[in-house]
């Protein structure tokens, strides 16, 4: 792992705490080239239970979404993305402070977040990320996967295209109120 610039990677908002962005460092030679995407002596906030691969079209925006209940990791392989992020931990030091992250895929860049940020991924054209969570999809339940319209204002995100192709239940989710509210409650 290589230390960052965070602001180099920050397209808009404030540096949200427990957020980290790191490079992976690529060893090159004449067989192509290595690098790490994970190590768990980086001590980033997160315990990897599952893995996996996504594929988005362009102008795709997944999320935005809350765990209460585990933490992520999020990588592009080839393409371009951003991340959405809202800090709605009423504890932390940004709390309702957001930020959005670019992911180009000319650079090894690696995001990782605790639970208890809203978060959300844009793609500017066809996209391979790679994901982490701390718990097994298997293992989620309707209390811990959130979902918070992508187009709230209290959000204040600054998507690049204001017309993104979602998902129905995208669509139909509730406010950060309603994301605040369903925290506050547990």
């Amino acid at each position: 792992m290589d230390s960052v610039s965070k602001e180099r990677f920050l397209i808009a908002g404030s540096n949200l705490s427990g957020v980290e962005i790191t490079r992976g460092v690529k060893h090159v030679d004449a067989r192509g080239s290595f690098t790490e995407m994970y190590c768990d002596e980086w001590g980033l906030c997160i315990r990897p239970s599952q893995w996996s691969v996504v594929e988005s079209e362009a102008r795709v925006l997944r999320g935005m979404h809350l765990h209460k209940r585990h933490d992520e990791y999020f990588s592009v392989i080839s393409g371009h993305a951003c991340v959405g992020l809202y800090d709605i931990r009423p504890d932390s030091p940004t709390f309702a402070q957001s930020c959005l992250i670019d992911l180009p895929d000319t650079e090894r860049i690696f995001v990782s977040f605790p639970r208890g940020i809203i978060h959300g991924w844009y793609f500017f054209e066809r996209t391979f990320h790679l994901q982490a969570v701390s718990e097994s999809y298997v293992d989620y339940h309707k209390d811990d996967n959130i979902r918070c319209s992508w187009a709230d204002p209290k959000l204040n995100i600054a998507w690049p295209d204001l017309d993104p192709i979602v998902s129905e239940l995208a669509s139909d989710a509730g406010s950060v109120d309603q994301c605040r509210a369903v925290m506050d409650r547990d």
